[in-house]
């Protein structure tokens, strides 16, 4: 799992060579956490398949804004720079699955 930022989000995100499923969160909200393992599970299963990274929004507002994330926790599925789809709120891992396969798998 990756790491970003407002300063290296283009290339991690929007330059990866493969789908990015980006987690933005915060610290401070529980259903963040709630759905944190689920997500590092998917990041450990289709490894090589989609690069899977975490932005805290209270850190890197400035993406944040930019892809209009208001509430957290909150998924984004991009694929060749583009988003394709989102999951907002703690969902079971599933349900995030089901996405990844819809859009990119």
């Amino acid at each position: 799992m990756v790491i970003v930022n407002d300063s290296n989000f283009e290339s991690e995100v929007l330059e990866a060579e493969i789908p990015v499923l980006v987690d933005f969160y915060a610290d401070r909200c529980g259903p963040c956490r709630m759905i944190a393992p689920a997500v590092e599970q998917i990041s450990n299963e289709l490894a090589g398949k989609l690069k899977v990274c975490k932005m805290d929004v209270d850190s890197s507002g400035e993406t944040a804004l930019k892809y209009g994330i208001i509430s957290i926790p909150h998924i984004i599925i991009f694929k060749d720079g583009q988003p394709l789809d989102r999951i907002i709120g703690a969902v079971p891992k599933e349900t995030i699955m089901q996405k990844i396969r819809r859009a990119v798998i």
